[in-house]
C-alpha cells in the first residue's frame, strides 16, 4: 500500500477505484453549492497543491514499484488549475509513471472559461482523457436555486468545448434536485442538455442530505420537499423518456439509488423505462434505505 499526504476526506468517482488517486489540489474553488457538504470542514479550505510536493508523491510511488496504469486527479476541483499547471502535472506523470494510459479528474464548466480548445487538445494528448462534469440538473431555476454558479448554457459551452478537444466526458444529473415542485421540468431540461452534449457517459444519483436540507430549502425559498420513492421513480422515467442519446452509457447505480440501472442509450432505453415501470408497479423489489448508506 502506498502512503500518500492526503488531506481528508478524499472523494473519487466509483469508476476510480482502481486509479491511483493524485492530490494536486485540496478541497473545491467554488465549494457553494447548498445541496454538497464534501468540502466543508476547515482542513478543506480550496488550494493548490506545489508542483515540488506532486513530484514527491509520484516519485514515491514510482520507488514503490507499483505498476499504475490510470490516475484519478483529486480534490473536487483539480481542473481549476491553469493550462501551464495542468500540463506540468501530466508531464511529470509520464515522467514517472510511464504505464500510465489515462488520467483523469472532476471538472466544474466555469473551469474551462479561460481554456481554449487547443490546450484541451494538448492536455488529452498527454493522457487527461477523462472528465467527470457534475452538472447536476440542466434547468437554470433548479441551478440558480442550489446556488450551482452554472447554467444550461454554461454546461453546454463545457461539454461542447471538451467534445471538441476529444476529451471523454461523464456526466452527473441528481435525482430529485428539483424537489416535487420542479422535478417534471428538472427532468426534461437536464435530458435536452444531455441530448445537445452528447456525454460518453451518463449517470443519476439520488440527492441525500446526511447533514440537514437546511441550505437547499432556503435556497429554494422554503418551497422544497424531496420526492418520495415512487416521485423520484416518475422523475427517472420524464428523464429516460426524454433522452435522445446515440451511444451513450448510461448507469444509475450508485449507492444512493433506489433501482439501479444500466446500458446503452439509445438502444437500451425501452428495456430501461419497462424496468421502471415495473419498480412504480411495486413488481420488482427496490434497494431497501439500509443498502444505499454511503
Amino acid at each position: 500500500m502506498i502512503a500518500l499526504p492526503y488531506i481528508e476526506p478524499v472523494f473519487r468517482p466509483p469508476s476510480e477505484w482502481k486509479s491511483l488517486i493524485l492530490q494536486v489540489t485540496n478541497g473545491c474553488s467554488w465549494n457553494q453549492c447548498t445541496f454538497c457538504d464534501m468540502y466543508t470542514q476547515p482542513q478543506k479550505k480550496f488550494r493548490p497543491k506545489s508542483q515540488e510536493d506532486i513530484d514527491k508523491e509520484l516519485a514515491v510511488v514510482a520507488e514503490s514499484g507499483t505498476h499504475v496504469g490510470r490516475v484519478f486527479l483529486a480534490d473536487g476541483d483539480a481542473m481549476a488549475l491553469s493550462f501551464r499547471r495542468l500540463k506540468s502535472i501530466l508531464l511529470s506523470i509520464k515522467h514517472y509513471l510511464p504505464n500510465v494510459t489515462r488520467v483523469s479528474s472532476y471538472c466544474l464548466p466555469r473551469n474551462l472559461l479561460n481554456k481554449s480548445v487547443d490546450e484541451l487538445t494538448e492536455l488529452q494528448q498527454l493522457g487527461l482523457k477523462l472528465v467527470y462534469v457534475g452538472c447536476e440538473s440542466g434547468d437554470d431555476t433548479v441551478l440558480s436555486a442550489i446556488n450551482k454558479g452554472e447554467t444550461y448554457a454554461s454546461s453546454l459551452s463545457a461539454l461542447v468545448k471538451l467534445k471538441q478537444a476529444q476529451m471523454k466526458t461523464s456526466v452527473m444529473i441528481l435525482n430529485g434536485m428539483g424537489g416535487v415542485r420542479f422535478s417534471r421540468q428538472h427532468a426534461v431540461q437536464s435530458a435536452k442538455l444531455m441530448n445537445e452534449a452528447q456525454p460518453n457517459f451518463l449517470s443519476t444519483l439520488v440527492v441525500s442530505y446526511p447533514l440537514g436540507d437546511k441550505r437547499v430549502v432556503e435556497g429554494f425559498k422554503g418551497e422544497y420537499q424531496l420526492p418520495d420513492t415512487k416521485g423520484l421513480l416518475q422523475e427517472m422515467k420524464v428523464l429516460l423518456e426524454n433522452l435522445q442519446l446515440e451511444s451513450t452509457v448510461f448507469r444509475s447505480d450508485h449507492a444512493s439509488n433506489y433501482l439501479a440501472l444500466k446500458g446503452i442509450l439509445g438502444k437500451d432505453k425501452s428495456k430501461m423505462l419497462s424496468i421502471i415501470d415495473s419498480a412504480i408497479d411495486n413488481a420488482i423489489p427496490l434497494r431497501q434505505e439500509w443498502q444505499r448508506g454511503l
